[in-house]
């Protein structure tokens, strides 16, 4: 999934000054965002940030206020039904009819690409990705909740899309199911995904790139190590020496240690070396992003 270091492929998602005014409150201040074929993208940000109106938009169920937007190279606003099976959508939730069974629903569903993609997944291959296979006869009411994510994941991709949408979708999981589903999405190469999340460890797991959204903008966009070294590039170095406790933020935590060592030796205890986590960076980002909009 992951684009090379050096050269990123066509983005299938290029948003430029995105633009959401509801009234006299803007809801999206310029957003620019990307996504590549074949990368995954999470999209990070507190509550009202803009994250599913944005993606609600580059779906094409929201028309946005203003802003230059290409989803597949067609603006979403004019996207006609053969651009959208090229799409995968997989919402928080979604109802259906509990009656129906595994693969009874897969191959229905199915039946609505067939105009358009000709490489539309076979349901039973489908199942097997998903890993749903034991559960092909049972019914869509009787799937235990990981399972049940599984099946929203396969039914947005029956059209084999080029990209598909996740919209927080490990909300509610047990770690188990967590996982589960992390291995799933880990398995889906070659689609370009962009993901909304609350789980700063999910961003980390399953991401390239990571995109911070705060008061409708884009505040931060790179990997995880990226958005560390920008936001806290000095490690936190810890140590008990003679006695007393010592906290130093160095921008060199090697070269700070190593010279610790040699001037104190043995005497240096309970040496710890802190550098900041993926949740300190956001953290920071929207902290100063409120102060700054504020």
């Amino acid at each position: 999934m992951k684009t090379g270091d050096n050269q990123r492929e066509p983005s299938v998602v290029d948003a430029r000054g995105l633009r959401m005014r509801y009234g006299s409150t803007d809801v999206l201040n310029g957003v620019d965002l990307s996504v590549g074929r074949g990368e995954v993208v999470a999209l990070l940000g507190p509550n009202g940030a803009g994250k599913t109106t944005t993606i609600e938009i580059l779906e094409g169920f929201r028309t946005r206020s203003a802003g230059d937007v290409r989803v597949l190279g067609v603006d979403p606003e004019h996207g006609d039904e053969e651009w959208r099976a090229r799409l995968g959508v997989v919402l928080q939730s979604w109802r259906d009819h509990s009656r129906w069974r595994v693969r009874e629903l897969l191959s229905y569903l199915s039946l609505f690409y067939a105009p358009y993609r000709e490489g539309a997944f076979d349901p039973d291959e489908l199942i097997d990705l998903v890993g749903l296979t034991d559960h092909v006869d049972h019914r869509v009411g009787t799937l235990s909740g990981g399972q049940r994510r599984r099946l929203d994941v396969a039914v947005g991709l029956v059209g084999r899309p080029e990209l598909l949408f996740l919209d927080e979708p490990t909300v509610g999981f047990d770690p188990e199911a967590r996982r589960e589903f992390h291995a799933l999405v880990r398995r889906l190469t070659g689609t370009a995904i962009l993901l909304t999340t609350h789980d700063l460890a999910e961003a980390e797991k399953l991401a390239d790139r990571i995109v911070v959204l705060v008061a409708g903008r884009v505040v931060a966009d790179g990997t995880a190590a990226e958005l560390a070294d920008r936001i806290a590039g000095k490690a936190e170095v810890r140590y008990r020496l003679h006695g007393s406790e010592h906290v130093v933020e160095v921008a060199d935590s090697t070269r700070y240690v190593r010279e610790l060592f040699a001037e104190h030796g043995e005497a240096v205890d309970d040496l710890e070396v802190r550098r900041a986590s993926l949740e300190d960076v956001y953290l920071a980002l929207v902290r100063e992003s409120e102060l700054v909009s504020a």
